[in-house]
């Protein structure tokens, strides 16, 4: 059964080349036409009704938003403290002073998967409490469909080739505010899976975060993703004819499931360490906690840990400088299957703020570095006071 239909895996969705029409090869080649739609579709659902957590569901919204959290290996829970704390905790919402909007666009796999976000964040209550609104898409368009490439007469005909989209939605509704000392927050999850017209989902999750200053320069920091489980409603519409093809090549027809999406803890801590007085340094880690069996630095058959740690120089909080360490993996040497050999994803990056206005940059990817999976990602922030924004 292969999981996780919106995961970072999703350069395998097949973008099908033209083909030779030959009669006697004539069910092969259908076979291989509709692989790829069967793929796509049945990618985490398999073929079961029943409710079961995915190891990799809803992998999208793990990918990041902002570049800062990026180059700093996606360290951010202790320490976030603008609009994309949102995503990285929701109580970090609480330090928003004004209005602020972000805004970020990546790619993925040389321009196939496209990732976009676009967030707000405002507070409230004389900066006692703080809201944000978070919408995320990460999609792969202009797949072929080339269902009805072969026509009824068994003629390869390309002009039947239309295209179509495998997209996921999400949209974060955020409330922080500030307890005995603590800042709190959560976030309330709509999620939305979409293969073209063949299928789709509707889900709902919870996030809370906690955040904790224990002096000017330590900060402790709590995520609990998918807190009660989300769940991911999915439906099908396949046509007669396409049922019949599914059948007639030895695949399973999908039915209506419900995709479960486990809890992922993060515990986080950050120190902030003065040089001078013009540059600080922060250090951070981040432990992701899934109670699954993943190949993580640290798992065992119910738990698996993943730290993975970032630093930041600032110069006059107006230049930074960023790397950081994830992905921490052990693999199969592939030279000598008998050696175990360890894996790390580095990153790097820098910031720039002007003004009300912050450029980051982000040098990241997705997986091992010998896989070359890196892009180039630029996010953007706003600082919406009630002045002018180049005051």
């Amino acid at each position: 059964m292969i999981e996780g239909f919106a995961d970072i895996s999703r350069p395998e969705i097949i973008i099908i080349s033209r083909v030779e029409y030959d009669l006697k090869f004539y069910y092969m080649i259908k076979y291989n036409l509709l692989s790829a739609v069967v793929v796509l579709v049945l990618m985490s659902l398999g073929s079961t009704s029943h409710a079961q957590i995915r190891t990799y569901s809803n992998e999208f919204l793990t990918l990041g938003v902002g570049a800062r959290g990026l180059a700093m290996g996606t360290v951010q829970s202790a320490f976030v403290d603008d609009v994309t704390a949102a995503y990285w905790n929701p109580a970090g919402l609480n330090d928003v002073e004004n209005f602020q909007v972000g805004l970020q666009h990546a790619e993925w796999f040389a321009g196939i998967g496209k990732y976009d976000y676009l967030g707000f964040a405002k507070p409230i209550d004389n900066g006692n409490k703080a809201i944000g609104l978070s919408i995320i898409r990460f999609g792969v368009d202009d797949i072929p469909n080339t269902l009805n490439v072969i026509d009824p007469d068994g003629n390869v005909n390309y002009d039947n080739i239309s295209t179509f989209s495998a997209a996921d939605y999400a949209a974060l509704l955020t409330y922080a505010f500030k307890f005995k000392g603590f800042k709190v927050g959560a976030n309330a999850k709509i999620i939305h899976r979409r293969v073209g017209s063949f299928a789709n989902s509707w889900g709902f999750g919870l996030d809370v975060g906690a955040q904790y200053q224990l002096n000017n320069r330590v900060n402790l920091g709590l995520t609990i993703k998918d807190l009660t489980t989300t769940f991911n409603a999915w439906s099908f519409d396949f046509t007669e004819e396409e049922k019949a093809v599914l059948e007639l090549t030895d695949n399973v027809i999908p039915v209506s499931s419900v995709e479960l999406t486990g809890q992922r803890v993060i515990l986080g801590a950050a120190y902030r360490l003065p040089i001078g007085q013009n540059l600080q340094l922060l250090a951070a880690m981040d432990l992701d906690i899934t109670f699954d069996e993943r190949n993580t630095f640290i798992h065992t058959g119910a738990m698996s840990l993943d730290p993975h740690i970032g630093l930041e120089l600032g110069f006059k909080e107006f230049l930074f400088l960023r790397t950081g360490i994830n992905n921490i993996q052990r693999f199969t040497d592939d030279a000598d299957p008998t050696k175990e050999v360890l894996s790390i994803q580095p990153s790097l990056g820098l910031g720039i703020k002007v003004n009300r206005i912050t450029i980051d940059y982000a040098f990241t990817g997705l997986n091992r570095v010998s896989q070359g999976v890196y892009s180039n990602v630029f996010s953007l922030k706003f600082d919406l006071g009630s002045d002018s924004l180049l005051n």
